[in-house]
């Protein structure tokens, strides 16, 4: 064996080592995304599980505002249907609807001093709000990780081997332009 074949034998190894990495590379981004996504299920589920406690507490004194509580209502079942379907555009816009029915819930809770000082309906509050409070964080994990994994499907030379094993972009998780504007305060107590 010649120095010639045993430096394109060399060359070839070397190559061959950097594509597994790569590879390797892309399937750790691929599952940190998947991770992320898995990481705002629980959150979405468990936040799910809370709300029909705290409908049903704020019934037993809000006997006017039926509308309200039928809003937090329909707009948990839109984040169920989009959360179970993975449907992360019909997600961030059902987690806007849901923030702001529940938002516009607590706002007309300080209207019913009763209703405010129930045990029950405090530690729902503290619950849901710490809830929305890992929700936020974690989606920002979920597009950060979604991010890297695009950026590393997209450059070279990783987009060859993801072209080539099918790695795919990730949808980053948006909202609509009503979520990202500021907080009518005065329109909740209405």
């Amino acid at each position: 064996m010649g120095v010639v074949a045993i430096v394109l034998l060399g060359v070839a190894i070397l190559a061959l080592v950097y594509l597994v990495m790569i590879y390797n590379n892309l399937v750790q981004v691929k599952h940190n995304v998947s991770k992320a996504w898995a990481n705002i299920d629980v959150l979405l589920k468990q936040r799910h599980d809370e709300l029909p406690k705290l409908v049903e507490t704020c019934k037993q004194y809000m006997k006017f505002e039926q509308e309200t509580l039928q809003k937090v209502i329909e707009a948990r079942s839109r984040v169920s249907s989009a959360r179970e379907s993975q449907d992360i555009p019909a997600l961030g816009a059902a987690e806007a609807g849901l923030r702001s029915s529940v938002g516009h819930l607590f706002a007309l809770a300080e209207q019913y001093p009763d209703l405010k000082t129930n045990q029950t309906f405090q530690q729902l509050q503290s619950r849901i709000s710490g809830l929305e409070n890992a929700i936020a964080d974690r989606r920002e994990f979920y597009n950060e990780s979604a991010n890297i994994n695009n950026v590393r499907v997209e450059q070279f030379p990783d987009a060859i081997v993801a072209g080539m094993f099918n790695f795919k972009p990730a949808q980053l998780l948006e909202f609509g332009a009503a979520e990202k504007n500021d907080v009518d305060v005065k329109e909740l107590f209405k």
